[in-house]
């Protein structure tokens, strides 16, 4: 007998694609997706827990689902991801609505564990260390737009930021075999999918773990390039202190491999830096981005900064506009700091307060906007390859779809204002109208 599934998948495309796979087995289970909470027989929450705005996204959402749990007992809710994994024993007392939690190692056997839950049976303990990565053989149901998706190359990570809980959410650094890598991406070709992202919390970091003679990221780039013929192949995230020439001159030579660099910097400031325990400072990170523009001189850059961690000063923020002003790069987020219990920087002295990380952020984002308009009205005129997403959410009357320079989900988009075309196709597009994130064009 068929069973209907809700889910809501919250936080990073790595944890979509965590729920994606737990679409595929369950999808082998006999459940079905439907798209109202009301029809469901499971309801499934892939939590976000890694600052508290994305915890308290996570709540809400746990417990807006609970309440249709009060208009249908017979429904299980499920809650898994990076939240259960952070607050464990904690949500089991605060959230009696729930019939089962899973952290972040465990989600590859719901199936079992909800079949467990129904018998009455107490579901094994959480693991505190994480060591499950996927492979190509688990079952996955894409849920983004079939013609992109995401390809996650690794799991956890080796970095030990002192803002950042990930390693203790997510595990240390696990990366997947280049062969076993292949397979996925020729699964996704043989779907349809026009653009892959390649997504792990460090892409540079890639092959770290393997031993001896270990793989890197080029090494997997060039393999996949030959092995598949995705014409759009595109990478998040690559930490400033390991970016090579070598990947910069495979970006270069390769039309397929997206010039586009996610680079997540978070400050410029030596001090700032070191007191994040990030393992390179202000001169480097100018070094990085004159070396990709002079040997990739098309590439976008994106990057996020951190406004009000604990010490920074006026000094600090005037090195970030300086830097902005600068390098005036393509895309760039800016976001408060958020003391998290259990990171490092947790007990640091000096912290800054809520009024002064806001009016800190809104300034340098006044900055940007203006580099984004200029930057956008010196593409009026141009042509450029367009993915097209469909019709627009936004005026249910215009196609949109996004460049070369444009992330789905992060960045701007571009509306065709004129001509025909499909979801998934890749079309040229002249460019007519610049707005501060967006273009509109038509196709030619």
């Amino acid at each position: 007998m068929e069973k209907k599934l809700y889910l809501i998948s919250l936080g990073c495309p790595k944890n979509l694609v965590d729920s994606e796979v737990m679409l595929g087995l369950l999808a082998e289970d006999g459940y079905r997706v439907c798209s109202s909470p009301e029809e469901a027989d499971l309801l499934l929450v892939n939590t976000c827990g890694f600052i508290q705005p994305a915890v308290e996204e996570s709540i809400d959402e746990i417990l807006s689902l609970g309440q249709v749990k009060v208009r249908h007992p017979a429904v299980k809710l499920v809650v898994t991801g990076c939240l259960v994994q952070r607050y464990g024993e904690q949500l089991k007392e605060q959230l009696s609505e729930v019939d089962l939690f899973i952290g972040t190692d465990g989600f590859q056997d719901i199936a079992a564990a909800i079949k467990r839950s129904e018998q009455g049976r107490k579901p094994p303990s959480m693991p505190l260390k994480p060591l499950y990565i996927m492979d190509s053989s688990v079952p996955r149901q894409i849920s983004t737009p079939r013609h992109r998706a995401y390809l996650k190359i690794s799991e956890g990570c080796l970095n030990r930021c002192a803002f950042c809980l990930i390693p203790s959410l997510r595990g240390g650094l696990r990366s997947r075999p280049i062969t076993d890598l292949i397979v996925e991406a020729k699964h996704l070709e043989e779907q349809g999918v026009k653009e892959m992202t390649l997504v792990g919390q460090d892409l540079t970091a890639y092959g770290l773990d393997l031993g001896r003679n270990h793989p890197v990221l080029t090494d997997l780039i060039e393999h996949l390039l030959a092995a598949c013929n995705i014409p759009w192949i595109r990478l998040l995230y690559l930490y400033p202190g390991r970016l090579g020439e070598d990947l910069l001159r495979l970006m270069a030579a390769e039309p397929r491999l997206l010039s586009y660099l996610d680079l997540p910097l978070q400050h410029v400031s030596d001090s700032v830096l070191k007191r994040m325990n990030r393992p390179f400072g202000r001169s480097h990170v100018f070094d990085v981005v004159e070396k990709i523009r002079q040997i990739v001189p098309q590439a976008a850059i994106r990057t996020t900064f951190m406004v009000g961690f604990p010490g920074e000063t006026e000094k600090d923020v005037r090195c970030l506009e300086n830097f902005m002003t600068a390098c005036r790069l393509d895309h760039v987020g800016i976001f408060t700091y958020s003391n998290e219990e259990g990171c490092a920087a947790e007990r640091l002295p000096n912290q800054c307060s809520e009024e002064e990380k806001e009016e800190r952020r809104d300034r340098l984002m006044e900055i940007q906007v203006a580099i984004s308009l200029e930057k956008n009205q010196k593409r009026v005129g141009s042509t450029v390859e367009v993915l097209v997403e469909g019709v627009s959410p936004e005026t249910d009357l215009l196609l949109e779809g996004r460049a070369r320079f444009q992330a789905p989900e992060i960045d701007g988009r571009i509306y065709i204002t004129d001509g025909h075309c499909n979801g998934g196709d890749l079309v040229n597009v002249e460019i007519t109208e610049a707005y501060t994130y967006d273009l509109a064009g038509r196709i030619v």
